[in-house]
C-alpha cells in the first residue's frame, strides 16, 4: 500500500504546495518511521545468535593434527592463536533458477510503474490539467491496495505459480487500453482497472520467493526484490519521460505495455513451484551435520 500510494501522496504535495515540501515530507517519513522500525523492541527478539552456523559435537571439530604440515619443519601454525581451532565455514545455499526470473519480473513491474507515471503526467499536462496527475495515480494506488488485500480471500488450492500467470495476463490485457486513452475520464477508468493487477503480481512474487529460496538467503532475496522494483521504476521514468516529451503520452504507455508483455513471457516460461525450499545441505566434503 505504501509503495503504490506513496508516489501519489508526494505528487499531491508537490502540486498543492511545492516540490520541496514533497521531498521534505518523504525524508521526514523515512527518518521517523524507518528509525522506529529499526529500533523496535522486536528486533532484539529476532536477532540471530549464530548458533545455527556453528558445528556441534567434538567429532565435527578438526583435531588440529590434520592441519599441521608434515615432514621437516612441521609445527603449529604461527598465524593461528594457540588453543583455537579454525571455525567451519557454512555452505552457501544455491539459489533456484526461477528466483532470477522473478527478480526480472519484479524489475519489469517497476518499469511498468514508471512508464505509467510518465504517461499520466504527460497526458494530464496535454489536457491542461496537470494537477490531476497525482489524483489519477492515487486512484490507481487505491485500487491496487484493495486488490492486494482481497488476495486473502483467494482459495489456497490456487497455487502461487497459477496466481503469477494470472496476474501477468491481467497486467498485459489491462495495460493495452492505455495506448488509446485521450481524455481525463478515460484515463481514470483505464488506470483504476489496471491497478487491480499491480498488487497481486507484487504479492505473488514475494510469496513465491519466500517459498523457493533457502532460509539462510531469505533476507537477501527480499531485499533484492524491493531494490529491483525501485530500480526498474527509476530507469523507466528516465527513459519513458523522454519518450513522452518527444512523442507524446502514448509512447510512455507503450513502454508500460512492453514491460507487461515481458512479464507475461517470464511467467509463462518459468517453472516455479510453491513448495517450501529444501533444507541447506553441507558442501561436498563437509562432515554430516556441520550445518543445522
Amino acid at each position: 500500500m505504501s509503495f503504490v500510494l506513496g508516489p501519489a501522496l508526494v505528487g499531491l504535495s508537490a502540486t498543492v504546495a511545492h516540490p520541496a515540501v514533497a521531498l521534505a515530507l518523504a525524508a521526514l517519513l523515512l527518518a521517523v518511521c524507518g528509525s522506529a522500525f529499526a529500533l523496535h523492541p522486536t528486533a532484539a527478539a529476532l536477532r540471530p545468535t549464530g548458533e545455527a552456523l556453528r558445528p556441534t559435537g567434538e567429532a565435527l571439530r578438526p583435531t588440529g593434527e590434520a592441519l599441521r604440515p608434515t615432514g621437516a619443519g612441521a609445527g603449529p601454525d604461527p598465524d593461528r592463536p594457540r588453543g583455537r581451532r579454525p571455525a567451519a565455514r557454512p555452505a552457501r545455499a544455491r539459489m533456484p533458477r526461477a528466483v532470477h526470473a522473478m527478480r526480472a519480473s519484479m524489475a519489469l513491474q517497476g518499469a511498468l510503474f514508471g512508464a505509467c507515471q510518465s504517461g499520466i503526467t504527460a497526458l494530464t499536462a496535454d489536457l491542461h490539467r496537470p494537477a490531476q496527475a497525482g489524483l489519477v495515480y492515487a486512484a490507481m494506488g487505491v485500487m491496487s491496495a484493495v486488490a492486494g488485500l482481497s488476495l486473502a480471500a483467494v482459495p489456497a488450492r490456487i497455487g502461487l505459480p497459477v496466481r503469477w500467470r494470472a496476474a501477468a495476463v491481467a497486467l498485459t490485457a489491462l495495460s493495452v487500453p492505455l495506448l488509446f486513452v485521450r481524455s481525463l475520464g478515460a484515463l481514470y477508468l483505464a488506470v483504476v482497472v489496471l491497478g487491480a493487477a499491480f498488487a497481486p503480481h507484487l504479492i505473488t512474487l514475494f510469496g513465491l520467493t519466500e517459498r523457493l529460496v533457502p532460509a539462510a538467503r531469505l533476507a537477501e532475496s527480499m531485499a533484492f526484490l524491493t531494490s529491483a522494483v525501485v530500480g526498474g521504476q527509476a530507469l523507466s521514468l528516465a527513459a519513458s519521460g523522454r519518450l513522452a516529451e518527444a512523442y507524446g503520452p502514448s509512447a510512455a504507455f507503450a513502454v508500460a505495455v512492453g514491460a507487461a508483455v515481458l512479464i507475461l513471457g517470464l511467467a509463462l516460461t518459468t517453472r516455479a513451484t510453491d513448495r517450501p525450499a529444501a533444507a541447506v545441505r553441507p558442501a561436498a566434503g563437509a562432515p554430516a551435520g556441520s550445518v543445522r
